[in-house]
């Protein structure tokens, strides 16, 4: 086989293969073999038809056809390899000609990897939030703490947000008939958190035990979309909360510690480790946004139009804008990939089975699978190379973000080495 490459732009190559016939004999048996098993002649058994009478009754294009549909895939992944050609997207492939006994030539053009330029990512400079945390922080959480173990107590008063109210509700259309979907009793609810009906919590509010109150709802969807209803809520019961009082006895309740000072310190670690969490992740965020604004370089427009066509793929339009965000978001994430391909490749990344196996228990609840299943999943659709990249290039940002230099907002260093080591002797004490 002989193939030639044709730059076409920074982005685009054009491949001519031609392949000798010797080459292409075992994919003709393999179509007589095809061919012979799927027609009927009389005087032959299924699968014993001669290759001249295939020719004769079946015709010798149907057999070349099914010849060069099983070699042209082969064909262009040597010519791929040959020309050193990194495709990215589907090739556009014509067979060019056909010598019957001679050769098969044909073309492909493919969307590849442009080539350019590494930045210098070496000191990168990004400002990350401090991680302190207030006291009026830890006075927030052992509040939400003590709401967990909070009395609920009667009183007399107009209902306001956050009180639990008690109440039955029914609801008429525009002829007094009564509404099942909208007939209940003795239902409790949070005043405020807007989870019923739309103009629910306005009503109520400011409403006594007793009384009751009436309000207009027009439903934008279901069997009532459009109708004007008039629904009816008694209130029955306003409750508060009454939360416990923050010390010693409560620590001793809701925590293993004795007083609600070692209660206090320990609710200040726990949020130190999550602010520690939060400035390494911004980090990596930042300094993946300041690489990109290092680089500029042409993509490729074929793979850039696949990827917006396969989001719109389900027949719903969207508007100018909507598919204008899609394009940006396509060429902003490919643009990101091509970087950190390249990186990865000049710091000699690599991805070895303990980190895929992270990968697979990390991802794999959000498919609702096991491990097992998602690799499995993975093999068989033939993008288990897809997981191994995204798990490379997120390396190769890792490496770029070791070789920033990274500042709180406070202006003092972020040393991301020993971040990291608090880290894992943070997880290391969770677990014990």
């Amino acid at each position: 086989m002989k193939s030639t490459a044709e730059t076409l732009s920074p982005t685009r190559v054009k491949l001519t293969v031609e392949v000798p016939f010797d080459e292409l004999q075992p994919s003709l048996d393999a179509a007589y073999r095809a061919i012979a098993a799927q027609v009927n002649i009389p005087g032959f058994r299924k699968g014993k038809v001669p290759a001249r009478v295939i020719d004769q009754r079946v015709g010798r294009a149907a057999v070349l056809e099914e010849a060069v549909n099983d070699i042209l895939p082969k064909a262009y992944e040597e010519a791929l390899r040959e020309n050193d050609v990194r495709p990215l997207g589907r090739p556009d492939v014509e067979v060019t000609e056909i010598q019957d006994g001679q050769t098969l030539t044909f073309t492909a053009e493919v969307d590849v990897r442009p080539e350019f330029e590494l930045p210098d990512y070496t000191g990168i400079r990004v400002e990350v939030q401090d991680a302190e945390v207030t006291d009026e922080e830890v006075d927030e959480q052992l509040t939400a703490l003590r709401g967990r173990f909070a009395s609920l107590v009667p009183v007399e008063r107009a209902a306001q947000d956050g009180d639990l109210i008690l109440v039955d509700v029914s609801g008429v259309d525009e002829t007094g008939t009564d509404i099942e979907d909208l007939t209940g009793s003795a239902l409790s609810y949070e005043l405020g958190t807007d989870g019923m009906l739309p103009g629910f919590d306005e009503a109520v509010r400011g409403v006594s035990a007793g009384e009751t109150v009436t309000f207009d709802f027009t439903p934008e969807v279901g069997e009532y979309e459009g109708r004007d209803l008039t629904v009816t809520v008694v209130l029955s019961a306003v409750r508060e909360r009454s939360l416990p009082e923050a010390d010693d006895s409560f620590a001793q309740m809701a925590s293993e510690f004795d007083t609600i000072d070692e209660l206090r310190d320990d609710i200040r670690a726990r949020l130190g480790r999550v602010r520690l969490i939060e400035q390494g992740l911004q980090a990596r965020q930042e300094v993946h946004r300041a690489l990109l604004d290092l680089v500029d370089f042409p993509l490729p427009e074929g793979v850039i139009a696949a990827e917006v066509a396969d989001h719109f793929a389900d027949g719903h339009e969207a508007d100018d804008e909507h598919r204008a965000e899609v394009e940006r978001e396509a060429r902003d994430g490919l643009r990101s990939q091509l970087l950190l391909d390249r990186i990865a490749e000049a710091e000699a990344v690599g991805v070895g089975e303990s980190e895929l196996s992270a990968w697979l228990i990390q991802n794999a609840p959000r498919y609702g699978m096991t491990p097992d299943a998602l690799a499995q999943a993975l093999v068989q659709a033939n993008q288990l190379p897809m997981a191994v990249a995204d798990i490379r290039r997120s390396k190769a940002l890792a490496v770029v973000t070791r070789k920033a230099s990274v500042y709180d907002a406070s202006g003092r260093p972020v040393d991301l080495e020993a971040l990291d080591a608090d880290l894992r002797a943070a997880e290391g004490a969770d677990v014990e």
